[in-house]
């Protein structure tokens, strides 16, 4: 590959992934649940996109072959962890065990998570098992069609469905009295 066309590559690449690189990390954060093992997914999601780009078909979808990618860094990297015991040291333990308002806050970690206004959201978010709160994500937080959460899930397009709806539910009940509470439903006495 000549120069130039390395540097066509990558004026491509740019300007097709890096806009979405936000919804990725976000997306990655809530799936790993840690910002620093977020930012080493999405990291290995575009090393990884950007060597297999020439498989990617211009004028496709290109946010839902990235979620793909992005979803079986994740499940790889789960599947390894679960393989590899590991030791940990008391040390480790007692930092892991330590309340959150002793620990350092990094502004810098924060996802854009301006459409999950409030911590209740958050909570009850992080709270859903995962298979259903990927769906959650792809479908209702990035709005990827059902179909293209099931290319991301390696899953049918039913089972999105089935997995949306399910994880829908269990936000509600988690929700109700925060949606009382900030007037979205109506008190039984109204």
């Amino acid at each position: 590959m000549s120069d130039s066309e390395r540097d066509e590559r990558r004026a491509q690449f740019e300007a097709v992934a890096l806009p979405l690189m936000a919804p990725l990390h976000n997306v990655a954060l809530h799936l790993t649940r840690d910002p620093e093992d977020a930012a080493d997914a999405v990291q290995e999601a575009y090393y990884r996109a950007y060597r297999t780009f020439e498989n990617f078909r211009p004028g496709t979808n290109a946010r839902a072959w990235l979620f793909t990618i992005l979803y079986s860094v994740i499940i790889n990297r789960r599947k390894k962890a679960r393989r590899e015991a590991r030791d940990v040291s008391i040390d480790e333990i007692e930092e892991r065990l330590r309340p959150i308002d002793e620990g350092p806050h990094e502004a810098d970690t924060e996802a854009d998570t301006s459409r999950l206004d409030s911590p209740e959201i958050e909570a009850a978010l992080r709270d859903l098992p995962d298979t259903f709160r990927a769906a959650v994500l792809l479908v209702d937080v990035e709005q990827l069609s059902y179909e293209e959460a099931a290319a991301v899930l390696q899953c049918p397009t039913g089972t999105v469905g089935s997995r949306l709806s399910r994880g829908r539910r269990l936000l509600f009940d988690a929700l109700q009295d925060h949606a009382r509470r900030a007037g979205y439903l109506k008190t039984s006495d109204s």
